[in-house]
This record gives structure tokens, sequence and C-alpha cells, in this order.
């Protein structure tokens, strides 16, 4: 980009002064009900193009108004609201159209002047949803869809999100059905009318709809609903056998048996089979928003199933830990306040700890592959995370926003989110600190039921803070937490002492685990990460590189395509082939890498064969990590 010169910068300083000048400072919010019901209507029938079409009422005084779009997401823990996905704003009081602009310092933000006399406006826009995952996360195929409601409602600024009530409706393909956690008043054809909900409620209850739909109730004869709704690519992936169910609803038991309450009227999975629509897992209070492979059922001992057998859990647990008790942080009264992420090494973290341990609960991992799992996890801080040496666990709260979640090209020396893999180490580390200094009597599931203790059906947010987490643990064995918390989530190290308070320890081996056998399926890769340092693709791209690893040192970056392996074409089978040869020192790793239009011989001097991580018992001391696992 050129500059401007020295000589034209006054003019465009004076230029600027007036938009800076005129900019009108958006109301802050106030804890007041606003003034009328809102209402929304959406019809998603565009699959074709992937458009969203948005209509909304918005009961008005005269005088200046700014209306927002929703900014920061709460379970993204970043300011990601797609405003730039938004097209064809236009605003209509009685019949005229009303001039906005776009607040210059705040682009989520439209301001207008309601003209006298107008005591309601009309808003209409399209929401262009991605049509290819390089622009996002797709949302519309020809046969589902997953409505946010964040993307196609606008709300006026000054009052809390809970004071505004809006009444929604959603117009869906023909035949198809949906699943949410918002109550049907009505149904005309394929036109849902929705029940008022505040605006926050709206935005935290997502819609999943499909073509090939089917509910499972994952806890029948409750008086609290939980239901399992599926979409899928075909109606052959909706087909889940009855012990397939059976293990989701222990899940729902192992959880309820975990928290011993329920912070909610009733819960919702929603849950999408699709190799078309992008997968996620985005936690609300009521539902949850979980994307897999289709053949999650159909391929129950396949590779995908497998590895993402833990999401359900993962969301499930966020319904207690980040919905109904919250950092405070996080808490905010609007959708366009900045979130404080400090403490998502517990919002997250400990997510990730109950995830891991109610997924082996309920059944859905056997015991020794919840082991293999946590050995992955256990191997990336014992060996793959060099950025440790200068940031910690702590300073990785701040990674939604530092970068927004985009790939990164080093992460083992950037680190990425920590505080989820991270985190569930220093929990797995309180867990067995609790237990020895208890006795085995008490463990981190006495602390989750006291913390996570609710009146059932209450899912007002109860917030914390820091001192509020040490003071649960202290009740449950007195010690001093704060500095135990404080001396591995701050420290530029890992923590994995937890490990082998728990009774095991991380060992490397020549043969891979069954679960890593299954995440390489899943992935199409061939993890060589504690030999070579890299991960090959099953094109032969090279898509990481450990940093400070030996690929790494013999100059190799990520995104290379590895052309050639001792003289004949790759493949990952032949990569691990060349390290075992090289292990005896007679046979050399000689590889051709391309890079952008560069070619090369590039030798790695290894002979540490192949590793591959596993957990191995310390003899002579308590398996804990077993009772963790163990169903309760």
């Amino acid at each position: 980009m050129s500059r401007p010169s020295l000589a034209l910068l006054p003019l465009l300083i004076a230029a600027a002064l007036p938009l800076t000048a005129a900019r009108a400072q958006t109301a802050a919010p106030r804890d007041t009900p606003y003034p009328g019901t809102l209402q929304l209507e959406v019809d998603a029938t565009d699959i074709a193009r992937r458009v969203l079409h948005a209509r909304q009422r918005i009961p008005v005084q005269a005088g200046p108004m700014t209306l927002l779009f929703p900014q920061w997401i709460q379970g993204n823990h970043s300011p990601t609201g797609p405003v730039d996905k938004l097209a064809g704003l236009r605003i209509v009081g009685n019949g005229r159209t009303i001039d906005w602009t776009r607040d210059p310092l705040d682009v989520y933000a439209f301001q207008l002047t309601v003209p006298e006399g107008v005591s309601e406006l009309e808003l209409s826009f399209d929401m262009l949803t991605p049509t290819g995952n390089n622009q996002g996360r797709v949302i519309m195929t020809a046969d589902m869809l997953n409505v946010q409601w964040n993307q196609v409602a606008l709300y006026p600024a000054g009052y809390y999100a809970r004071g505004i009530q809006i009444a929604p409706t959603l117009k869906l393909p023909a035949g198809w059905q949906a699943g949410t956690a918002l109550e049907v008043e009505s149904r005309q054809g394929d036109t849902l009318r929705y029940r008022a909900v505040p605006f926050d409620t709206l935005l935290d209850s997502p819609v999943y709809a499909g073509r090939h739909y089917k509910q499972i109730d994952l806890d029948p004869g409750a008086k609290t609903p939980v239901r399992l709704n599926i979409v899928a690519d075909a109606p052959k992936f909706l087909e889940a056998k009855p012990e397939q169910i059976t293990l989701h609803r222990q899940l729902v038991q192992q959880a309820y048996k975990l928290f011993a309450t329920q912070p909610y009227d009733h819960y919702d999975f929603l849950f999408s089979l699709s190799s078309q629509m992008s997968g996620n897992g985005l936690e609300h209070h009521r539902s949850s928003e979980n994307g897999v492979d289709p053949d999650y059922f159909t391929g129950w001992d396949g590779a995908s199933s497998v590895v993402g057998r833990d999401l359900l859990a993962h969301e499930f647990v966020h319904s207690w830990n980040g919905k109904y008790r919250r950092p405070a942080g996080i808490t905010s009264t609007n959708f366009n306040q900045p979130l404080s992420d400090g403490l998502l090494w517990v919002y997250e973290g400990q997510t990730q700890y109950w995830g891991f341990v109610l997924t082996a609960r309920a059944g859905l991992w056997k015991p020794e592959l919840a082991r293999d799992a946590l050995a992955l996890v256990a191997a990336r801080y014992a060996e793959d995370r060099p950025g440790l040496a200068w940031r910690s666990i702590q300073d990785t709260t701040l990674d939604p926003v530092i970068a927004m979640r985009r790939p990164k090209s080093y992460q083992s020396y950037q680190l990425s989110e920590d505080y989820y893999s991270g985190g569930q180490l220093v929990w797995l580390a309180v867990d067995a600190k609790l237990r020895a200094l208890t006795g085995e009597k008490r463990s981190l599931d006495d602390f989750a039921r006291g913390f996570f203790h609710g009146e059932n059906g209450d899912y007002r947010v109860k917030p914390y803070q820091f001192e509020d987490v040490v003071a649960a643990l202290n009740a449950v064995a007195a010690f001093d937490w704060a500095k135990f918390l404080r001396e591995r989530i701050d420290a530029k190290a890992a923590p994995l002492d937890g490990l082998a308070a728990s009774g095991w320890k991380l060992v490397f081996t020549d043969t891979p685990s069954d679960f890593l056998k299954f995440a390489e399926a899943d992935r199409k890769s061939t993890d060589l990460t504690y030999s070579l340092g890299l991960n090959l693709s099953g094109e032969g791209n090279i898509s990481s590189v450990r940093w400070d690893g030996p690929a790494f040192n013999a100059g190799i970056a990520p995104g290379s395509t590895l052309i050639a392996i001792n003289g004949y074409a790759s493949t990952g089978e032949r990569l691990k082939e060349a390290v075992t040869a090289a292990k005896d020192g007679q046979r050399p790793i000689e590889l051709i890498v391309k890079n952008a239009d560069v070619v090369k011989t590039v030798r790695i001097d290894y002979r540490g064969g192949l590793r591959y991580p596993k957990l191995e018992r310390i003899e002579g001391t308590p398996d804990r990590l077993s009772k963790i696992f163990a169903p309760k």
C-alpha cells in the first residue's frame, strides 16, 4: 500500500475530523425492559444459494437510535459475529426508507434517527452464509441447515439483552424438521412460530433443521427431557442401534450422578451427521451444537466415530460449567461488550477434563481408549510444547482474541488455546491431590457437586471468580489451592505432575495405540510428531512440523510437500519404514521436499526409531486414574 505524502497529511486529517466529530456514542446498556416485543422472521428456504433472509419489526420512539449486530459470541470467546456476511440492510418507517450510518469505530453498530410519528421500524437484510469452507463454517446444505440467531438479528443498544423480548419465526424448506431449545407456539406448513423469549435466550437457542431428521429420547419418562435431535446427509445415517442409544443414555445418567442437579428445564443435543455441513461443537445452556462425520452411528467401530465420541459429553458439561456457572469476565449484559477470558482454564479446561471422564464412565470409550486419548494429551505437553518456555497456559486464554482461531504455522511454539488440554492436565492434578489429601474418600466429583449445584430447572447465570473456585476446593479438602493452581497455570512449564499422582506414567513405544490409529485414519495422516517431528497428510502435505524437532532442524517447514523418500515416491508407510530402517544408523533418511517453487533434497540424521505415546502403570502406587474413569 502506498503512503500519502507529508504535504497531504493535514488535508487528510481535516477531512477525517467531521466524521469523528459527528460520531454518536452508543448508549451503554441499562437494566430496564425494552418497550414492546421485537418480531423476527427468518426465511431459510434459499438453500441453493445458501442465503438466510431476515425481516425484523422493532417498536421505537422518535430520536437517535443505534442498532447492534451481535459481536461477542460467548462460546467462541471472541468478537467473531460475522457482520461481514450481512448484506442488503434496509430500514423502513411508515413506508419510507430511513438512512443509516455505520459507526466508523464500531462496525457492528448502525446509527439512525427515527423520524417523528414512526413507532415501528421494519428491517430487512440477507445473511450470505459461506458457500465453501474457505469462507468460514458451512451452515446450509441441500439437506440441512444450522440457524444461529446471532447472524440474523439486530437489537437496540442501551438495554440489557435479557430485557429485550423477541418473537422469532422460521420458515424451513418443504418437509424439513427442526430441533432447538426454543418452544414452538404454532406451526403452519413449514413455518415455525416460536414463543417470545429474551434476546439473550434466543441467541443461546440455535436451530438444526434437515430433510432427514430423527429425535431420540435420552432420558425416557423423566420430568426434565433430554433429547438427541439428529440431522443427517441421508436417511441411512440416522440408524442408531439400541446398544448405541443405551450408551448415550448412560452419558446423561453419569452426568447427573456427577453434578446432582439439572440447570435447565429441558436439554436438546443438536447433532449433525454430515460431510457437507461443517462440523462444530458449541455450548448453550439448554442445548448444544454438535457436528461430526456422517458415519457416527453406521461406522461405530470406525475412526471418525471413536475419535469424536467425547464431543457430546464436553458440550453437555458446559450446561453446568460455562453456562450456569460462568466466569464473571464472560458474563456480559449484551453481545457487544468485550469479554474477559482469564478463567477459560476453568471454563474449558475442566470441561475438557470432565468430557474425557464422562465419555469413559458412560462406556462410549473403553478404559484403554480413554487412557490412550489421555496419553496423546500428555505427550503433547511432555515433548510437543516448546512454546511453554515463553508462554503460560494463563496467557493462552487470550488466544481467541489474539488469533481468532486462525491456523498457525508452528503451533507447538506459538501455542494455541492450551487452556483446553493444558487445563485438563491441571484438573487431573487437582483430582489426584484431592484424593490423596482425603485418603481416597473425596475427589473432584465432590467439587463438581458443590460448585455447580443449583435448583433443578433454574438456568439463571451464577458468575464466579478465581477466589470462588479456591473456596469450593477448600470445602472439599483444606489446602493452599490458590498456590497449587497458580503454580500450574502461570508457570512456563508443562503441568504433567497429575499423571504420576494418578498412578500412571507416559512412555513411548514403536507401536501406535489403537486410539492413535483411529486418529490417523480419521485425519488421513501419518503422525510422526515424536520421532521425525512432523505430520504427513495422505496427499504428501507436511501439515505440521514440531519446533526444534529433527524435521525442523533439517529445514523442513509446514505446508511443504514430501515428494520422495530414499529414492521412492512418498507414502506414509514408506516414511515409517525409513524411520525404522535408520534406527541402526546404517541408512540415513533422505527426503525430496517441495516448498513453494523450491525443490531440494533433505537428509535427516534421526536414529530414534518410531515413537508413539502410551500410558503405563507405576507399580506400587494408587491407581487413581482407573477410579476416575470408572462409572458411578
